[in-house]
């Protein structure tokens, strides 16, 4: 399918005069700077580069994509944010999601004042393509969010591929959680199509959360827009910093080693967990977390909360269901124990 990309765009945003910023006029890191309002005194005066080139020149070497195809920005709520802005008319274009997904796309919607259409997944937490295929040709939707692995189920989500081979708007596919899966990223795909948006984030599996960085993968002209569109200096020196720590060599091999630990406490918890009771089921997993029913969720919930063991409470999401985030040994552990008293109890 043919895509005229620059028809995506709104065109307030395409006739949109960006900011320029003292260090998009000069890039040099040395030299007297009188250029940008800052104290000449201090630690941290200077503003950070705006566009990031450091972090984006080392994710290029491990991932083989170029730097112009990349946009990092202050978490991805960030990334999903601008993404209303430049492809949404406010009360008059719509985008779509499935639930129970990822909270963020509603709210950024409201925010935007963009209808959201919302569709349920099947039993199994896919996609039903035949209830979808009617909106595929719908001129007002510009954006499909895609979580995959998703959130809250954990689960994969299949047949994106077929959604982006029948949709003229944008593909945007969240994968917070794909260091975790088995499935391969899409970002590859960013070649072949266009109109796709992948985001990624340093806040999972690189335990970087405090730091807020999400990154964007997506065509050189989407990017452009991104950078148009974001505030000048949308992330500081000092989360630069983490991120560019948290790229070396060593650091890289310790998040493998933790992703690893992560998994294999997954299936021991899983385990576990099957043979207690109150557990009625749970559900695939490709994240860090698990999805679990139980008979009374809101009342497992508190009693843990009152043990100091903290899950999320998802029932009013899914009936009966909590999400439990896979930690470390003896907190997977504590978290068993404290279960099957309140088994004991009920």
């Amino acid at each position: 399918m043919k895509i005229d990309i620059q028809k995506l765009f709104r065109k307030n945003i395409l006739n949109l005069k960006p900011y320029s910023s003292a260090r998009d006029e000069f890039e040099g890191e040395n030299g007297i700077f009188l250029d940008a309002n800052e104290n000449p005194f201090g630690e941290l005066n200077r503003y950070p580069d705006p566009y990031q080139r450091k972090i984006k020149e080392k994710l290029s070497e491990l991932n083989e994509i170029p730097t112009e195809n990349m946009f990092l920005g202050n978490g991805s709520d960030e990334v999903i944010d601008l993404a209303f802005r430049i492809f949404c008319e406010p009360e008059k274009d719509k985008v779509l999601t499935f639930s129970p997904t990822y909270g963020m796309y509603e709210v950024s919607a409201n925010i935007n004042n963009v209808e959201l259409i919302n569709l349920e997944l099947n039993d199994d937490f896919q996609i039903d393509l035949e209830t979808l295929k009617p909106y595929l040709k719908d001129e007002s939707l510009k954006i499909i969010f895609i979580c995959s692995p998703n959130n809250p189920t954990g689960n994969s989500i299949k047949n994106i591929k077929n959604i982006l081979d029948n949709f003229n708007g944008i593909v945007f596919v969240d994968e917070a959680y794909i260091d975790f899966s088995p499935e391969e990223s899409f970002r590859n795909q960013i070649k072949n199509y266009p109109n796709l948006i992948v985001s990624q984030t340093f806040s999972k599996a690189w335990g970087l959360a405090s730091v807020r960085v999400g990154l964007a993968y997506a065509s050189r002209e989407i990017v452009q827009f991104y950078n148009k569109t974001k505030p000048p200096y949308n992330i500081s020196q000092l989360n630069q910093n983490a991120i560019l720590d948290a790229l070396t060599d060593d650091n890289i091999k310790r998040v493998h080693n933790n992703i690893n630990l992560i998994l294999n406490e997954k299936i021991m918890l899983i385990q576990s967990l099957e043979q207690q009771c109150l557990v009625k089921r749970i559900f695939p997993s490709d994240a860090n977390f698990i999805l679990m029913e139980v008979d009374n969720a809101d009342l497992i919930y508190q009693q843990l909360v009152n043990e100091n063991v903290i899950v999320r409470n998802r029932n009013s999401v899914i009936k009966n269901c909590l999400r439990i985030t896979v930690g470390a040994p003896e907190e997977n552990l504590k978290l068993i124990n404290e279960l099957q008293k309140i088994e004991k109890k009920i």
